[in-house]
């Protein structure tokens, strides 16, 4: 038996089906106005969240504590891309911290898939800038200049995984006349 996929629809069913690759994403801080630059980073890292626990001991009981949830815990998102002159988010980050004017932005994340199309989006609320390194400079070495850029945040949301896979490829499917099976 054979499935006829549509075209278009085997790019979503295959995001199902594997996993999605982390080289090809989207940062884009709300705020304006931006440069083409201001869009472009080499790696994305700490999207995490953990939550603690509270041990209470129960009196009378003392075969176990009980274990509480306590406020998550954001980490701190880290963006690295090369040393843009002109950009304004440097311009962003150079006024946190050298003249300690901080103005929380919104972050977007998005991985993306091979035709561009976001596949989990990452809504980080009130970013702002701690800390902004320079990698080093080398007489020995053709390497490009890496600004790093450290964002403190309040917390973040997922955006729509599940519906948005689920309405994709419901959508998919009924723009391409439904799948087709034969034998």
């Amino acid at each position: 038996m054979a499935l006829n996929i549509p075209a278009g629809v085997d790019n979503i069913i295959g995001g199902l089906i594997y996993p999605p690759t982390g080289f090809h994403f989207s940062v884009v801080i709300e705020m304006f106005p931006q440069t083409p630059q201001d869009l472009r980073f080499q790696s994305v890292t700490g999207l995490s969240v953990s939550i603690q626990t509270e041990t209470v001991a129960e009196g009378g009981e003392n075969r176990f504590k009980h274990q509480f949830p306590t406020v998550p815990q954001y980490d701190k998102i880290v963006l690295k891309r090369g040393l843009f002159n002109g950009s304004f988010i440097t311009t962003w980050c150079k006024n946190a911290i050298e003249h300690f004017q901080f103005e929380p932005h919104n972050v977007l994340i998005s991985l993306l898939n091979n035709l561009h199309v976001p596949v989990a989006t990452w809504h980080v609320f009130n970013a702002y800038p701690v800390k902004v390194s320079i990698s080093e400079f080398n007489a020995e070495q053709n390497t490009i200049v890496i600004e790093t850029l450290e964002l403190a945040y309040q917390y973040y949301t997922t955006i729509g995984l599940d519906v948005s896979i689920a309405g994709g490829i419901g959508a998919a499917v009924s723009l391409a006349g439904g799948i087709s099976a034969s034998l």
